[in-house]
């Protein structure tokens, strides 16, 4: 039988749209798409280096909270809302997973917010599913 456990931001979005920040079942985390946005003063930058980095730092503290880090990744998709924008980002990509390349995929799509200029979803097997989870 299944595990299941949600992680919430507590966000206003998360609350108006009816979704969690990350599911866990079993040993997987799935983290829904997530932003640049700096939740603690609710702003976004306009440069998309800076959109892309602070994506990883929020999913970087999911991560923690299921007891997992970058390197658990297994599967990233990436939405941009400019192709030219992946030959910008590859670097950052590399440098937040590079150590543990994850199976991925980039998408280009209209993002629910026009300054939002990338949205990266991720999934990671955890290691110890049995550890408990706050």
């Amino acid at each position: 039988m299944s595990d299941l456990r949600r992680i919430s931001s507590n966000s206003d979005f998360e609350k108006a749209v009816g979704y969690s920040r990350a599911v866990i079942d079993d040993d997987y985390v799935h983290i829904a798409g997530t932003t640049g946005f700096d939740y603690a003063t609710m702003s976004i930058a306009d440069d998309v280096v800076e959109q892309a980095d602070q994506a990883f730092h929020n999913i970087i503290e999911v991560l923690a909270r299921a007891r997992c880090s970058l390197a658990d990744v297994v599967r990233v998709r990436y939405y941009l809302t400019h192709r030219a924008d992946f030959e910008i980002l590859a670097p950052v990509f590399k440098r937040h997973l590079g150590a543990a390349p994850p199976a991925a995929t980039a998408v280009i799509a209209g993002l629910i917010d026009p300054r939002i200029k990338i949205e990266i979803e991720a999934t990671a097997r955890r290691r110890n599913p049995q550890e408990m989870v706050e």
